[in-house]
């Protein structure tokens, strides 16, 4: 299927708003597109979606904005209509059965999580993907904000990771699965967690779109560098940093970062440094100045969408934190952020899996569902596809993978294993020390690793510190209006 299709299904899909797209790129000097997609679409309050994406080619760079917003869309409406359950896991299981529940100790609830079988929650019905059976699992793990939960205790925080939009339920599948896949594959690896695995792209063999790519950074005077989080499942897993001394009045591009995972290593490292770029602009322009904004933002956006923005919905952490950012110099931010941009060892990119053939989206969805049902883990699908219209919208779910380790504390056996194996002090077994909490397992987990564990959240809290908003960033134009706000001096 062509980009032109791709285009005009997903524009078709999300027309029945208020919808504001363009270019955002004009704030950088990079010239890789980067397009903002907008879309009110009435009620009250008034319902306003933000989504932005990036491509080599603007038609390319629509297609992933018009896409993320039909992810959300759709997930919003689709959250409203699903049937709920309410109940406890033990009621359930003893009611339908152990295969047709899933086990919340098996998604990574945060360390000291005060889950009990008996807890009454309330629940989703998705489908098994090697069965097609129904199962439930907790609405929390496939909403994708607190807004659409109907229960009162929710054992996490929601989160979009897993949500894939596509042309065909495959296509969808693919990009939710290779989400879920790169957070599990990079959470312990980047950031403040950065390992300084650097891939060698000197004298490599580079598809010719990737040299395009790097030779507009150089150019530009900006040093990309390419680090590979993990090889798991086959997949490559990459992400994108850099080092620009000519920012301008755009500090906040100084802490941008692309990611990506694929069985094939051209196309992971294509999209991390396609997302670099984008995140370049993705921050400058929602976190920044609104004069910047304004300077390229057609006049509507300014009038219809700037002023919705409401900082009670926002996380006061990553706000605040956002908010400090916002006020510090390129060179402040460049000293903050130093630790990812380290080299420990370099790694070969020409040794990295290929994979050409996945370029169809069929059969890349097929290699990464066989890739994970040979290591034994199990796929969730939510279909959150709008009713006769020619997209398709799903939330995977892959009990065992993991997310969200150094903000909110979620973690089971896979990362614990991986700390354990580090030594990495924020993890430990028998009797938690002070600041750490017990990491909620299954018994059968908990054999495997030999013994309880814990997780020392004030160890985390103090790794990632200042680094927050790395992690996890408030909406779109929220740090202005705290900024003018008069705790800040504002009108």
């Amino acid at each position: 299927m062509s980009v032109s299709q791709a285009l005009d299904a997903y524009f078709r899909a999300v027309s029945t708003g208020a919808l504001q797209t363009f270019r955002m790129d004009p704030i950088d000097r990079l010239g890789v597109p980067v397009v903002s997609a907008s879309l009110r679409t009435g009620g009250t309050p008034d319902a306003v979606s933000h989504c932005s994406s990036y491509g080599l080619t603007e038609e390319e760079a629509h297609v992933g904005a018009l896409g993320e917003l039909v992810e959300e869309t759709f997930a919003e409406l689709a959250m409203k209509r699903m049937p709920r359950i309410h109940g406890s896991y033990a009621a359930l299981v003893r009611a339908r059965g152990p295969t047709a529940v899933v086990d919340p100790l098996t998604l990574g609830l945060p360390a000291g999580s005060p889950y009990q079988p008996d807890m009454p929650l309330v629940w989703v019905e998705v489908q098994r993907l090697a069965t097609g059976e129904r199962v439930l699992v907790p609405e929390e793990f496939i909403a994708i904000h607190p807004g659409q939960l109907q229960g009162k205790s929710p054992l996490i925080t929601p989160i979009t990771n897993g949500q894939g939009a596509g042309l065909t339920r495959q296509q969808a599948l693919a990009h939710g699965l290779l989400e879920v896949l790169q957070r599990d594959g990079n959470g312990l690896q980047y950031r403040a967690m950065d390992q300084g695995v650097v891939l060698d792209l000197e004298d490599a063999e580079l598809a010719p779109d990737i040299r395009t790519i790097l030779e507009r950074y150089r150019r530009a005077g900006v040093e990309v560098m390419a680090k590979l989080a993990s090889t798991d499942f086959g997949l490559v897993n990459v992400y994108v940093v850099g080092r620009d001394l000519t920012v301008g009045n755009q500090p906040l591009m100084v802490t941008a970062c692309g990611e990506a995972a694929d069985p094939d290593r051209d196309r992971a490292l294509r999209k991390a440094l396609l997302e670099y770029a984008g995140s370049r602009a993705r921050k400058a322009f929602a976190h920044g100045p609104l004069s910047e904004v304004a300077r390229f933002a057609p006049a509507e956006y300014m009038e219809r969408f700037v002023p919705l923005v409401d900082l009670g919905a926002e996380e006061p952490r990553a706000l605040h934190g956002m908010a400090e950012w916002a006020r510090m110099s390129a060179d402040a931010l460049r000293e903050l952020t130093a630790c990812t941009l380290m080299t420990r060892r370099k790694v070969r990119f020409g040794d990295l899996p290929r994979a050409p053939v996945v370029e169809d989206p069929s059969l890349r969805c097929d290699h990464v569902v066989g890739q994970l049902h040979a290591a034994g883990f199990d796929i969730l699908v939510a279909d959150m596809s709008p009713p006769g219209r020619s997209v398709h919208v799903v939330k995977a779910l892959v009990p065992g993978l993991e997310v969200e380790t150094m903000t909110y504390y979620r973690l089971g056996e896979r990362n614990v294993a991986r700390l354990l194996e580090r030594r990495d002090p924020l993890v430990g077994q028998g009797a938690p020390p002070p600041g750490a909490q017990p990491v909620r397992l299954t018994p059968e987990a908990e054999e495997r690793l030999g013994g309880l564990a814990w997780f020392n959240v004030r160890l985390a809290e103090a790794r990632v510190g200042r680094l927050y908003p790395l992690y996890r960033e408030p909406d779109r134009h929220a740090v202005p209006a705290l900024l003018a706000s008069r705790r800040f001096g504002g009108e």
